[in-house]
């Protein structure tokens, strides 16, 4: 897959079936776009491309808005990376770009500089200065300038939507298992290991405390299990949201145990997958309650069969 920031860095003789979206999540219902589109490439001879955008747009639009997302931009290219598109842009949302209407965009973007001949969007898309570009307005340039457009039906498990917005409160509620059916796959974060308070070595439970990105959307506060890759091997963990209440911490912290792991990783990059929720944050009478509750969630997570 050919990733690509600025459309000038782009150029092919051969036209292209593309999908365009934020695609935050690259969850089923990205998932149904993109055997779609790969369907229809091959069908019609055509490359195949994404088009999305970074910072998301309401980034731009409401900047004081504590939006959190799915996915880090790095982690989005390795998840449709993994479908074997031919070409990904990844263009920045800035002030030219924004201000292109609906119209605008589809003559001087995708006709006129990416040759898309088959396009592909979701059921509820739009697109454009005020949102002026949609499904109608595609149907009626795709007949002048001589292109197919294909608006897709939403993907629904258990006679909902999928959508990111559903990922996303679903996750905020601990929901963990609604929230990986709807992606396909155990939600991760990633960050680097760095010093904390050290507390938990003192009980047996020795934490890595995880830096991850600002931008990047944290499950509610408490306990799960969740599966931890460090330098490529995985394990079995106990991972904790939240700001240690009982030790009176303030801080909101990401630390994980590892279950059958001893060794020096600060300043390692690792990944947890969330499997399941195990409970609220708790602010315990003691130490002594803390580690019965540990030993608790320790047993329930060997258990666990992933």
């Amino acid at each position: 897959m050919k990733v690509f920031k600025n459309f000038k860095d782009y150029s092919s003789q051969k036209p292209l079936a593309l999908s365009l979206g934020m695609f935050d999540g690259v969850h089923l219902g990205h998932k149904s776009i993109i055997d779609e589109l790969i369907k229809v490439g091959t069908k019609n001879n055509l490359e195949t491309a994404i088009l999305t955008f970074w910072p998301h747009p309401r980034f731009v639009f409401n900047p004081n808005e504590d939006l959190k997302l799915l996915n880090t931009v790095d982690e989005k290219q390795v998840l449709i990376e993994r479908y074997n598109i031919d070409h990904l842009f990844l263009k920045e949302f800035d002030e030219e770009f924004r201000n292109l209407t609906g119209e605008e965009f589809v003559r001087q973007i995708l006709i006129d500089k990416l040759n898309v001949k088959y396009l592909i969007i979701g059921y509820d898309h739009s697109f454009g200065k005020n949102k002026s570009g949609n499904f109608e307005l595609l149907q009626k340039l795709s007949k002048e300038l001589d292109f197919d457009v294909e608006q897709m039906e939403a993907i629904n498990i258990h006679e909902n939507n999928i959508s990111s917005t559903k990922v996303r409160n679903a996750l905020l509620t601990g929901n963990i298992k609604d929230a990986n059916e709807m992606l396909g796959y155990a939600y991760s974060v990633s960050g680097t290991v760095v010093h904390g308070k050290k507390i938990g070595r003192t009980i047996g439970y020795p934490t890595a405390n995880i830096d991850t990105e600002s931008i990047k959307l944290l499950p509610k506060k408490g306990a799960y299990i969740v599966e931890t890759e460090v330098k490529g091997q995985q394990y079995k963990g106990m991972l904790s949201i939240g700001t240690n209440p009982t030790v009176n911490g303030e801080k909101l912290t990401v630390e994980v145990y590892i279950l059958d792991f001893d060794g020096d990783i600060y300043d390692e990059k690792i990944t947890v997958r969330f499997r399941d929720f195990l409970h609220d944050e708790i602010k315990f009478e003691g130490l002594e309650k803390l580690i019965e509750r540990l030993d608790e969630d320790k047993r329930l997570t060997q258990e666990f069969q992933f």
